[in-house]
């Protein structure tokens, strides 16, 4: 298992329309194949910064499998508007 973790800082005004925009982003990702779970948290501190938590059977399932695919791009399309700058990604093994 691998958990990716990626963290999106949003336009000044925007979160609202990130979190819509997410809510129909979601199926997209949950349903990429080696796709576990995946879930989006808004921060308290600073509600513009959310973070993506998603498990995915391989590194190859999110990387090649998802990011090549045609449903990344309508991902892409949906969230990327909101963007204050590309999303900090990183993946982590399975727990110790």
């Amino acid at each position: 298992m691998i958990l990716e973790r990626a963290i999106f800082a949003i336009k000044p005004g925007h979160a609202e329309d990130f979190e819509k925009a997410f809510a129909q982003a979601a199926a997209l990702i949950r349903s990429a194949k080696g796709c576990r779970k995946a879930q989006m948290h808004r921060g308290i501190e600073n509600p513009d910064s959310f973070i993506l938590l998603a498990e995915w059977d391989t590194l190859e399932d999110h990387m090649v499998g998802f990011r090549e695919s045609p449903a990344f791009t309508q991902w892409r399309a949906l969230l990327g508007p909101h963007f204050a700058s590309p999303p900090a990604v990183e993946h982590y093994k399975a727990p110790i």
